[in-house]
């Protein structure tokens, strides 16, 4: 029988050379070289004022080195970033065995303000010395994160007026009761109604207050009325895959040669399209007269496109039906999410889903006659002209419809219509393309995403910015912004995206 040295877990007491913990082509030793030798920190260190008195601060460059590293390790709170520079080497080794309480961890992340896009521009400035810019292509894309945000404290300032006079009615309503019962007081009741008073009072007042201190509504770029929020105003509530959440749109500019973040800015809104052009114009030291611009449907709009084109920047930007001209999408439903824990299990959504799942004849399954007299469909049935040369959302098109004696017994009601229970016949539109001699931005943006570029502009898309995502989100653990207020959000969301752009360097040999 073989036999074998026993190891021990036990504790040691060893020396430890944190020199030699931090070795060439890590993410550590990258941060390290860059913060010491790269970075201007002489803006952070001009805040301290203890030269002539009080207790030695930690170095902004310690606390920074302690910050990207505990991002890069998946440790987003403060309490955890600060314990493990008490428990693990490598945090030790980084920061010089110093030891922050975690409320100096916090107050200089929330505090970095407007010096998160310095040091950003800094670290993207040594990647392009590094030559990991190549400005060929541009891919823009957002992810929607939640933030330290209550969703149930959001409304408009007249949702709010009902709900703290709903409150105050209450407690007027529980006082005239207890009135009423003062003839036979229960100790127990009476303590209980006074705590519920209080709590009720408390919140009104609080409400009233934040009512005062915010005498206007939140508005969109067009004006309306944008939902606002107690816990953090500069938040919106959005709706994501899933379900709605109170946060922020972090939004990304990624080049294409080495996947860098040329430009990193979060908003507190869910409208993409009004996004597009401050990503642009932030990115634009960046970019060159011949910087190919790619960007998904959320940031479609013909405003956007127009400026686009006014601007001479060659962009690519898809619109919401672009998948369905593709073929390269026809069985994109069953890749779709599966039923995880927001899955919505009502039977009216199986149904919907059911109808979801099986792929339903398209118009390019329908075949058009010459004349335009009628089209055949699937099962060989024909549908007939429904009138004219009809207009469909400014495009001219010509529509068909079945007759009832060939789609009510029809056999594959189930492929051609989506709700064949309640749906009698099929509908079909021919469209012949925009009503006027000038062609929109969108049609123009249109055949140029449907060419053979715009397909490879597209999939390159896809492989630039989505990994940056996956990374940030997976391997970083980035499931949330943690604190509030949009300066402080988005100057969380540079940090991670600085990650990033360091753990890039350190692939590539930098500073070996």
């Amino acid at each position: 029988m073989p036999r074998f040295k026993t190891p021990d877990y036990g504790l040691k007491l060893i020396p430890v050379d944190f020199a030699q913990q931090v070795l060439p082509g890590t993410f550590e030793f990258a941060l390290c070289h860059l913060v010491d030798n790269e970075l201007d920190l002489s803006t952070l260190r001009a805040r301290y004022t203890n030269d002539a008195g009080g207790a030695p601060a930690f170095d902004p460059a310690v606390l920074l080195k302690i910050v990207l590293l505990g991002y890069s390790r998946g440790l987003i709170s403060s309490r955890s970033i600060a314990s493990a520079c008490r428990t693990n080497v490598l945090f030790m080794a980084v920061s010089g065995d110093s030891a922050p309480h975690f409320t100096t961890v916090a107050h200089f992340i929330s505090s970095l303000g407007d010096e998160a896009q310095t040091l950003f521009t800094e670290v993207l400035l040594v990647c392009d010395r590094q030559g990991l810019i190549g400005r060929e292509l541009f891919a823009i894309d957002g992810v929607k994160l939640p933030s330290n945000a209550s969703k149930a404290k959001s409304g408009t300032r007249a949702d709010f007026e009902r709900e703290a006079a709903k409150m105050e009615a209450a407690v007027q309503r529980m006082i005239s009761e207890q009135k009423a019962r003062d003839a036979a007081p229960c100790e127990d009741d009476v303590a209980r109604a006074l705590r519920t008073r209080e709590r009720l009072s408390h919140e009104a007042a609080k409400i009233r207050d934040w009512l005062a201190l915010n005498p206007d509504e939140r508005r969109g770029a067009k004006g309306a009325v944008r939902l606002s929020n107690r816990t953090d105003n500069d938040s919106a509530k959005m709706a994501t895959a899933k379900g709605v959440v109170q946060g922020y749109t972090g939004v990304a500019a990624v080049d294409a040669a080495h996947q860098i973040v040329v430009d990193a800015q979060a908003h507190g809104t869910g409208s993409e399209q009004e996004l597009l052009l401050p990503v642009i114009d932030a990115s634009a030291p960046q970019r060159h007269t011949g910087t190919a611009i790619c960007a998904d449907a959320g940031y479609h709009s013909e405003k956007n496109l127009a400026e686009l084109d006014q601007r001479n920047i060659p962009a690519w930007v898809c619109d919401n039906g672009y998948r369905q001209r593709d073929p390269r999408y026809a069985d994109q439903a069953r890749h779709k999410a599966k039923p995880d824990a927001l899955w919505d299990k009502s039977e009216k959504a199986k149904q919907a889903r059911a109808a979801h799942k099986r792929r339903l004849y398209a118009n390019s399954d329908f075949t058009e006659a010459q004349d335009r007299s009628h089209c055949i469909c699937p099962a060989g049935k024909r549908l007939y002209r429904n009138g004219g040369e009809c207009t469909i959302n400014g495009y001219a098109a010509t529509k068909y419809t079945g007759a009832a004696r060939d789609c009510v017994p029809c056999d594959q009601r189930s492929r051609c219509l989506r709700t064949p229970d309640t749906t009698k016949v099929r509908q079909v539109a021919f469209f012949r393309g925009k009503r006027g001699n000038t062609a929109s931005h969108t049609e123009r943006m249109k055949r140029r995403i449907d060419s053979a570029e715009g397909k490879r502009m597209i999939a390159a898309r896809f492989a630039t910015v989505e990994p940056v995502f996956g990374n940030l989100r997976h391997n970083k653990r980035l499931a949330r912004f943690t604190l509030r207020g949009r300066i402080k959000v988005d100057g969380q969301w540079k940090l991670y995206c600085m990650v990033h752009n360091i753990e890039k360097l350190g692939h590539h040999g930098y500073a070996n």
